[in-house]
């Protein structure tokens, strides 16, 4: 088997995700063979440094040896079983650490396969419990440039100009209010007091505000200043509003803490996790919520108060118990601390890219790192071409347009960050 043989075989048979198929008969497929560490390999032998974790999911690496370990164990106990009625060892043991390890007050867990549909279930049981209260709250609140996921529900909340004119028909109803324009705490304050003059306006016809904490991923990686957190946690308390906290990207130590809500010190009333919640393995993401939004939905059968959402693979045993694998590895060592001294090393390495004349400016949340080019023509597709350059020189690098980001997995050393770095700088030099 080599590159071309699996190549034409792929093309033949599948369509792939986030891609103009068209693209692919001059953009090489890259068919991988094994992968390992922060390394992927191809059936030509060449190797590629995953500098954006594989869509930011793997924290400690491909074929992490210890979450092999505990995925076969689990293989040979339980694969899976119905959430509804059963229950199951690992499942019980996941949902038990996240409510110690999420911010206060988040004591019961819902599962899901993929982050857009904990979205879907965080809006539901939003929308729902205000119903079980005897309020008709139908409008959510999202912010200017967020990206939530791309199922129905998700895309509605979201503002991306293409999905939204595309599928505008199916979409439910939104409003979107400005995200802080940068990191400046008076850009939090401006945003913050916008949203609350939307509350005033609206308050009673709100369910919920759902934001991405302080990086808004798909959207070019925006970053804004945690005081933003508490103001808008501040309102929603006086509003009687939900705060719905996308950390499908940020959560499990990307931001410099555990979770992104932590920075600031407050917990929403729903916390959405995904990605990495399997250290990049196998798909699973959990809404957690408050006893208070749990406790609107516990009635007798005959009230007809209980929440209505089910996946077949809910819980799924396998991919729990990739979860407390993962959550084992953080528990045995301090990968916060050691986090935050990879961050600074990259946040190092970042300023060199301040040189670059077409280089509009840097950013950077703990982990995550971000190039922002100056405008091109969307026909130059600059993002395109450091990516095929990024190919050639053995790195994955995959522009979100014109901002060249930075998220590899935690193992990542310094020598590697070296050459994921230096190969960006080329490439953007060279544009």
């Amino acid at each position: 088997m080599n590159n071309l043989e699996l190549k034409n075989r792929d093309l033949d048979v599948l369509w792939h995700p986030c891609t103009q198929m068209k693209d692919h008969e001059t953009l090489p497929l890259i068919p991988i063979k094994r992968a390992h560490g922060v390394y992927l390999e191809d059936f030509d032998g060449n190797s590629y440094i995953d500098a954006i974790s594989s869509w930011w999911v793997n924290l400690f690496g491909h074929t992490n040896s210890y979450i092999n370990e505990k995925i076969k164990e689990q293989l040979d106990t339980l694969e899976h079983v119905i959430l509804a009625g059963f229950t199951h060892e690992q499942v019980v043991k996941l949902s038990e650490r996240l409510v110690k390890l999420t911010p206060d007050g988040l004591n019961k867990c819902f599962y899901a396969d993929n982050g857009s549909s904990a979205v879907e279930i965080a809006l539901k049981m939003s929308f729902h419990a205000h119903k079980n209260s005897s309020k008709n709250r139908k409008l959510f609140v999202s912010l200017a440039n967020s990206y939530h996921g791309e199922t129905i529900g998700a895309l509605s909340v979201g503002d991306v100009k293409l999905y939204k004119e595309t599928y505008e028909p199916l979409l439910i109803q939104t409003i979107q209010t400005s995200v802080p324009k940068d990191m400046s705490i008076e850009a939090a304050k401006e945003a913050a007091t916008e949203f609350e003059e939307l509350c005033r306006e609206k308050s009673n016809e709100i369910s919920a505000i759902i934001l991405e904490p302080l990086v808004q991923g798909a959207g070019s990686m925006h970053m804004y200043h945690k005081e933003f957190l508490v103001l808008v946690r501040d309102i929603c308390n006086r509003y009687n509003i939900h705060l719905i906290a996308d950390e499908v990207m940020v959560g499990f130590g990307r931001t410099g803490e555990m979770f992104a809500c932590q920075s600031a010190n407050i917990t929403p009333d729903f916390l959405v996790l995904s990605k990495g919640l399997t250290g990049g393995y196998l798909p699973l993401s959990v809404v957690l919520t408050t006893n208070e939004i749990y406790a609107k939905f516990y009635c007798d059968y005959s009230e007809h108060k209980a929440f209505l959402h089910s996946h077949s693979y809910t819980g799924n045993a396998l991919a729990c118990a990739a979860a407390n694998a993962t959550l084992d590895i953080f528990e045995r060592n301090d990968v916060i601390e050691e986090n935050r001294k990879t961050a600074k090393y990259m946040g190092d390495r970042l300023e060199k890219f301040k040189e670059l004349k077409n280089v509009a400016s840097i950013r950077q949340s703990g982990m995550i790192c971000a190039v922002e080019l100056k405008e091109y023509r969307p026909e130059d597709r600059v993002g395109l071409k450091v990516y095929q350059y990024g190919l050639d020189n053995g790195v994955l690098l995959r522009p979100l347009g014109h901002i060249i980001y930075f998220m590899p997995p935690y193992i990542i050393r310094n020598e590697e960050i070296d050459k994921m770095m230096d190969t960006a700088y080329e490439a953007i030099k060279l544009l």
